[in-house]
Order: C-alpha cells, then structure tokens, then sequence
C-alpha cells in the first residue's frame, strides 16, 4: 500500500432520489471504511426522539409504540438549522418539532394508524414523515402502519422530533444500507482455457454463483469472456472448479486495492448526494481536528468521536 497515490478521487455512476453508486480511487481502504463509518453514524437527521402519550387502550404497550415512532423516518432537509439538545445554548435555538396524533377506532373494522395520520407542527410544515400525504381516508394507504385499532380504542400522543446521529441512535442514520466492495481485477489464462472443451468451459462458467453473470461463453467464437466483473463477489467458486478441473492458474483475480465501488441507499430522509458531501465535511472536520492536536502537542488528539 506505501506505493499507492493519495489523491482520492469520487466517480458517481448512478444517481437516483434514493440511491447512489460511485468508485472512490486512489486512496487505500482505511479511508474508504471510514467514510462508510462516517455515513451510517456522524451524519445528522431528525427523528423521534421524546413520546408523551395522554391515551393508549391499543393491543400494543406505550413503549412499543414510541419505538415505532422513532423509526419513522422523517424529511431532514432543515437539519442544518436545528441544534441537538446537547448544542442548544438558550431557548431560542431551534432544537424541537412537534408532532400529534389523536385517533379513535368507531366502527367494526380495524383502523390502521399511520404515519400519515400525525398532525405537523404548524411552525415547520414543511418537516414531516417520508412520503407524507394529508390527503388520505380510511381505504388510501396510511404511511407506515404505526398501531391497529378495534372498536372504541383510542390513541392520543404528542411525539417530539429531535436533530441526532446514528452514533447516539440507529433512528437517526440517514441510510438503509451502506457497502462497499474492492473493485476486481479478473484476468483468464486463455491459453490454459483452450485445453477445456466447450462442455468444460460452459460447466466452468456456470459455477460463479449470483444473479449477475461475472463470464460468459461464446458460442460463436467459443471463448469465454468476462461480462462483469464487478458482479464478483470474491466467493472464490470458479478458482475451486478450476482446480477440481485440474486446471488451477486458469483465472486470476485479485482486488484492486486502491479501488471501491460504494453502494448507498437512503432512508429517504435526505437525497444520497447530500450525505455523501455531508460524511466528506464530517471526516475532513475530523481530520483536520487530529491534525491540529498533533501539530500542537495536545495529548486529547486521538479523543476523536
């Protein structure tokens, strides 16, 4: 790794409301898991996080209903103007967003609850659930089911969201899933390839597993070739037929070790190149931190979160 460029590089591939893929190069793996670490805890949102509930005669207990509203996820794009209860500095700062719900089940069918059916704080309207709707009855969809109601039952609750990161709560990660894998290098000893038959080499490809073909067999010029490499998920089967084969040596694969392939799904709380940049700020912010503290000779250096 001592001979690797240090100059990390992003490429966005594919970009979506929800999703986004990119190659982050030059740079060794130490950086590229700390920004997957930075993305799933240090970048903030708004969540549940204080439930004051005046009536629950539901199936489910006060706790378990708290705990599902926390998980709800709810539309952060004003997180930069909130402060967290431990930032606040006098009562002026923007820290709360109160929301309310107040719902009693009257017939004999069952009454779904859902995030749709809370009541927005009228300060910040704009700050609500994902995919919420006010425009909604009892036979549109409800938003995330929050509880079921039968006849007579009631609830009545006063939930308040709040501004976190995931490192306090994993209600307030902005990300469903974040992953990243090495890019491969795959390279087929073609000569070595030529001493199988065709029935050899289509078995031989039939044995990388997954719903993406990593190679091929062309019929017509009977080779075989690679059709993505990035499907490969380092699971080893075709070098283990290969040797059953006899044949070892007959593909080489090997990560590239200054090269990822980032997967990021959010939650829907924040658009995907939003936390990214965010996570970029959040760990240049910490490095600049570490820099600082050994530049001056502070022994609370390495008492980075």
């Amino acid at each position: 790794m001592d001979g690797l460029k240090r100059n990390p590089k992003i490429e966005v591939r594919v970009l979506t409301e929800d999703y986004c893929e990119f190659v982050l190069s030059e740079t060794d793996v130490s950086v590229a898991n700390a920004l997957r670490r930075v993305i799933l805890s240090h970048v903030p949102t708004i969540a549940i996080d204080l439930v004051e509930i005046e009536e629950n005669s539901s199936v489910l207990t006060d706790d378990f209903i708290a705990h599902r509203l926390g998980l709800i996820p709810i539309i952060s794009n004003r997180v930069g103007d909130m402060k967290s209860p431990f930032e606040s500095e006098g009562d002026d700062d923007f820290t709360d967003i109160t929301f309310t719900l107040n719902i009693k089940c009257t017939d004999d069918n069952t009454l779904i609850v859902g995030s749709n059916d809370l009541v927005l704080d009228s300060n910040h309207p704009d700050i609500a659930p994902v995919g919420f709707s006010i425009h909604h009855d009892a036979t549109d969809n409800k938003g995330i089911t929050i509880v079921k109601l039968r006849k007579n039952q009631e609830v009545s609750l006063r939930a308040i969201a709040r501004k976190g990161i995931g490192k306090d709560h994993a209600k307030w990660q902005p990300v469903a899933t974040v992953a990243f894998q090495y890019m491969p290098d795959i390279r087929i000893n073609h000569a070595l390839m030529r001493t199988l038959t065709p029935a050899q080499r289509r078995e031989w490809v039939a044995s990388t597993p997954g719903k993406e073909a990593v190679f091929r067999y062309n019929e017509t010029t009977e080779q075989v070739e690679i059709v993505d490499a990035e499907a490969y998920m380092y699971d080893d089967e075709c070098i283990a037929k290969a040797e059953e084969m006899q044949k070892p040596g007959l593909v080489d694969i090997r990560p590239i070790e200054d090269k990822f392939i980032f997967r990021v799904e959010t939650t829907g709380v924040l658009a995907p190149e939003v936390v990214i940049s965010t996570a970029l700020e959040v760990l240049q912010g910490k490095l600049a931190t570490i820099s600082q503290s050994l530049a001056s000779g502070r022994d609370d250096a390495l008492q980075i979160d």
